[in-house]
């Protein structure tokens, strides 16, 4: 929803300045994932989906699982190496909290 600020310096040219609620949810994504993990990243993701958009999903499987393939190949040619390192570094936390699980338990066998 466009408001007009005279105090904020980051407006367009018509001086109306819209709010982005993506950004602000994007940085809630990052210190979930930094707080509790690839996991709670996946929830947090599927929870910014408008109901409307699950209901769609709920009703045409199929139709969303190729609209999420062309989107992953356009992506893919766009921004290849970035997704590759994302998902390394999501795959990387994943495994050690794993490992950080697996060695917590080996040292603290009654808890």
């Amino acid at each position: 929803m466009p408001t007009t600020r005279d105090d904020d310096t980051e407006r367009s040219a018509a001086g109306m300045d819209y709010d982005f609620p993506l950004r602000d949810k994007a940085s809630e994504l990052g210190n979930t994932f930094a707080a509790d993990g690839p996991n709670a990243l996946f929830d947090a993701i599927e929870n910014m989906l408008p109901e409307s958009w699950r209901e769609h999903i709920r009703t045409f499987p199929l139709a969303a699982v190729v609209i999420g393939v062309g989107a992953g190949i356009f992506l893919g040619m766009r921004k290849g190496d970035e997704i590759i390192a994302a998902g390394t570094a999501m795959i990387t936390a994943a495994a050690m909290e794993n490992v950080t699980n697996v060695m917590h338990a080996a040292t603290h066998p009654g808890e």
